[in-house]
């Protein structure tokens, strides 16, 4: 994919895949929730929990959305960088504004959770900033011709 084609996938992707490293070193892949802002993928976490920390710990991350269901469509954008906890209140406002906007129809209200759940989700949340590498690894079998 060019460099266009694969932000556009990036963008529109519904889920993506965050990957950060225990102090061991162990990957641990999340699913998560994300908005791309700036030209940047951001999402937010509780600011406590343990991806938190470990990109506090260790910046490094990797970034993976995909899609296709047969081999012949399957197709995948992959980001690595490093992790910025996002401070500025003007771009933390804008995160919050297009997360919502991309997720509203998808969100469970809060009085539905169990309440460790919705505990867990009222702690204060930190905003992640992915500051990507300018190489971008993609892939895109439909772009093979085969049926």
């Amino acid at each position: 994919m060019t460099p266009d084609e694969a932000w556009s996938r990036v963008a529109s992707a519904h889920t993506g895949i965050v990957t950060s490293l225990r102090r061991d070193g162990i990957p641990i892949a999340t699913p998560m929730w994300f908005c791309v802002v700036d030209d940047a993928v951001h999402f937010r976490t509780p600011a406590a929990s343990k991806k938190a920390g470990r990109l506090r710990h260790d910046p490094r991350i990797g970034f993976l959305v995909e899609g296709g269901e047969r081999w012949a469509e399957l197709w995948a954008v992959h980001l690595a960088g490093r992790a910025a906890f996002v401070t500025e209140p003007n771009v933390v406002t804008r995160v919050g504004e297009a997360l919502n906007a991309k997720y509203a129809s998808f969100k469970t209200e809060r009085t539905e959770m169990p309440d460790a759940t919705r505990t867990h989700y009222e702690r204060p949340a930190a905003v992640i900033r992915i500051e990507a590498e300018a190489r971008i690894v993609s892939w895109d079998n439909a772009k093979l011709g085969l049926q």
